[in-house]
């Protein structure tokens, strides 16, 4: 019994021994000039690159269809491109060139590519090219590798204590905190990008004029030019950059058609308790995507005509005492990382250091406040001299002393998928802010939205900062 049993054991042991051999990946190499490499894609593009900064990592993977092993004779940069360098990094080893790369057979292969581009010494992004060589089995192959390099103009933590214009021939790239003196006025040219390395900021006791338009907007937003991943920008991602800090003694800055993203504390302004002279006028603006808040304002006069505020971590504005002023615009928080807990404007009194209350005076007209969370403080406003006229509210309610004719329980059908990354706070085609602004209280200079439409040309005023242009049904933004 014992002997038929061993019998039937050694058979199974030899069969699984047969079985494994017969599946065995095949040691040999082959070297007929028809086993040679395969990729995914041809080509291995860069987006935008700052020159003399290094870059992201790109990755790529070098496939062995061939059932043997295959060994790659030599893998290197051709070297065409005679302002870009792209270093590898081949199967987890540095180095510019590589030779005798084993692959076994069905099995794969991680390059990783960075570039780094000498000054271009133009204005412009320049393109350029180079290949990735692959020589296998006597078998040449390339890999297109491309860039657009763009120089910059650097600003390491300058302090400007004259009048200075920056214009648009090339973005400036900051590093540290850029500090604007009192006394001196920055003039930001129309299409000037500011482009913030990480944790840059700049801070401004002088003043500062951008003067942006539809067609050339001043931006303001991080410097990573990449992608996140696949086709998803960077500029999805907040906390980038610092910010833009208005202090004491600031006033009279004026912000036309200016796009500000990706900052980790948004705008802030500050002023002695002056409510008599603006401190800081948006006109036409966009604050967006912020790790804490878009827009703070203390103690401070501040207007705010046809402009984008929109998606923080905490409020997307807050005003704590002062003046404010806003015509025409959109307060959203659908924010992509966490629910904010904070409503989306908070309006308060603030308490100066000798005891005194500095008391707040806000006016809404004609604006949006909606979102995933509370629009405004929680309970009323009785005790604020704060007015809503003519907006439109996520939330039910009724009509008081301080909502004024508003929409309630409104719907702004916002074209903003955020699932799909899209955050796009112009109109529905079944919007209820459609038509139902005041043209009294819409001021001359929020006549045009930021996109050059008019409000007045249909005869009826659409509610915060954009004007609604019907879309085509098929449009799937």
């Amino acid at each position: 019994m014992n002997y038929t049993r061993n019998l039937l054991w050694i058979a199974l042991v030899a069969g699984l021994a047969m079985l494994m051999c017969s599946s065995c990946i095949e040691d040999g190499f082959t070297t007929s000039s028809s086993d040679v490499l395969a990729f995914k894609s041809d080509t291995v593009a860069f987006d935008t690159v700052i020159t003399l900064q290094g870059t992201a990592t790109k990755q790529m993977v070098v496939y062995n269809r061939s059932k043997k092993q295959i060994s790659i004779s030599s893998i290197k940069v051709a070297g065409l491109a005679s302002k870009g360098h792209f270093h590898l990094n081949v199967d987890g080893v540095r180095g510019d060139e590589f030779h005798n790369v084993e692959i076994r057979g069905n099995d794969s292969i991680f390059i990783f590519i960075e570039a780094r581009l000498d000054e271009m010494e133009k204005d412009e992004p320049t393109l350029l090219e180079d290949r990735l060589e692959f020589v296998t089995n006597g078998v040449t192959q390339y890999v297109l590798l491309s860039a657009w390099g763009q120089d910059v103009v650097r600003l390491n933590g300058d302090t400007i204590d004259h009048s200075m214009r920056l214009t648009a021939n090339k973005p400036y790239l900051i590093y540290d905190t850029v500090y604007v003196k009192e006394g001196a006025t920055l003039t930001i040219d129309a299409g000037a990008t500011l482009l913030f390395h990480d944790k840059a900021a700049m801070r401004c006791a002088g003043r500062m004029l951008a003067n942006g338009t539809a067609e050339a907007p001043v931006t303001f937003r991080g410097d990573r030019l990449d992608r996140v991943v696949g086709r998803t920008s960077f500029d999805i991602m907040s906390g980038q950059w610092g910010g833009i800090i208005f202090t004491p003694p600031t006033m009279n800055n004026v912000l036309k058609h200016v796009i500000m993203k990706g900052s980790s504390i948004g705008m802030h302004c500050s002023a002695y308790g002056d409510t008599i002279h603006c401190a800081l006028k948006l006109v036409n603006c966009v604050l967006t995507n912020s790790t804490s808040t878009c827009l703070a304002t203390a103690t401070c006069y501040v207007q705010l005509i046809g402009t984008e505020i929109s998606d923080a971590a905490e409020e997307v504005a807050y005003f704590a005492g002062g003046k404010v002023q806003a015509s025409q615009c959109t307060f959203a928080n659908y924010y992509l990382f966490k629910l904010p807990s904070l409503p989306i404007v908070n309006v308060f009194d603030v308490e100066y250091s000798n005891g005194t209350i500095g008391k707040i005076k806000a006016d809404f007209n004609n604006c949006i406040i909606h979102g995933l969370c509370p629009e405004i403080n929680e309970g009323d406003l009785a005790d604020f001299n704060v007015y809503l006229r003519y907006c439109l509210l996520k939330s039910p309610g009724k009509d008081d002393a301080h909502f004024i004719n508003c929409v309630w329980e409104g719907d702004p059908q916002f074209l903003t998928v955020r699932d799909d990354y899209i955050f796009d706070y112009r109109l529905g085609n079944e919007s209820d802010a459609i038509g139902k602004g005041n043209p009294d209280l819409c001021p001359a200079e929020a006549r045009y939205d930021r996109y050059g439409n008019d409000r007045s040309a249909r005869g009826a005023i659409d509610l915060g900062a954009y004007v609604w242009v019907p879309v085509p049904e098929d449009d799937t933004n």
